[in-house]
């Protein structure tokens, strides 16, 4: 399927569904990546879905994109630019009901897949509209209330359900702030998995066929 000239750069793999609007999902890469890297997954998924690719908006040098800056500097250290962050959240919303209206998607069968900072931004997006987002994969990462809307607890979230994984000894993103999700997830009585894995900064084998897994069940 030719991509259409939409908000963000993506690239789609369409559903094998002919007669019927086709749930979606779509995948935010992490910072410094680009709309290729988790697309290798889409060979994999399954062939009801649609799989839509999405390229983050700001360009990192060479060739990267980034939801949002992470500065390093002596005296704070590293922190993430969260202005940039929530505007890249209503971009990721904006852009997931174009590409629904557009590529006619099933707009009550959506699902968000991110890594790292990719997750950061797909539990930004479905804690914030939790009625736009059906289920997220959120592979290492962590949830930034900062960068969440200021009434997301008083929403409904009972739609959304929520797999979640981590690597035990991840370089990048301590295992510690992503442990903190099923607290949060727990009091919104949001439906969750978080499962740990004896890996890096990245998704094992066995990370990948348990989110499949999940994810088969939930379409």
């Amino acid at each position: 399927m030719t991509t259409a000239p939409l908000s963000l750069e993506h690239i789609i793999r369409p559903s094998s569904l002919k007669s019927e609007k086709a749930p979606v999902l779509f995948l935010l890469h992490g910072y410094g990546s680009n709309e290729e890297d988790l697309f290798s997954f889409a060979e994999e998924l399954p062939t009801e879905l649609c799989i839509i690719s999405v390229r983050a908006p700001y360009t990192l040098q060479p060739f990267g994109y980034a939801w949002y800056a992470i500065n390093f500097d002596a005296q704070n250290g590293k922190w993430s630019d969260d202005e940039q962050a929530i505007a890249s959240r209503d971009k990721i919303l904006a852009f997931v009901e174009e590409a629904c209206k557009t590529y006619n998607l099933d707009t009550h069968n959506v699902s968000l897949l991110g890594f790292s900072q990719g997750t950061i931004l797909s539990y930004a997006v479905a804690l914030s509209y939790p009625k736009k987002i059906k289920n997220v994969i959120a592979l290492s990462g962590y949830i930034n209330e900062g960068i969440l809307t200021e009434d997301y607890q008083s929403k409904d979230h009972s739609g959304l359900q929520i797999y979640a994984s981590h690597g035990q000894v991840d370089q990048v993103i301590p295992i510690a702030w992503a442990q903190k999700a099923p607290d949060v997830l727990s009091q919104l009585e949001i439906p969750h998995v978080f499962e740990e894995f004896p890996t890096g900064h990245g998704v094992a084998p066995q990370n990948f066929y348990s989110f499949k897994s999940w994810l088969e069940k939930k379409l």
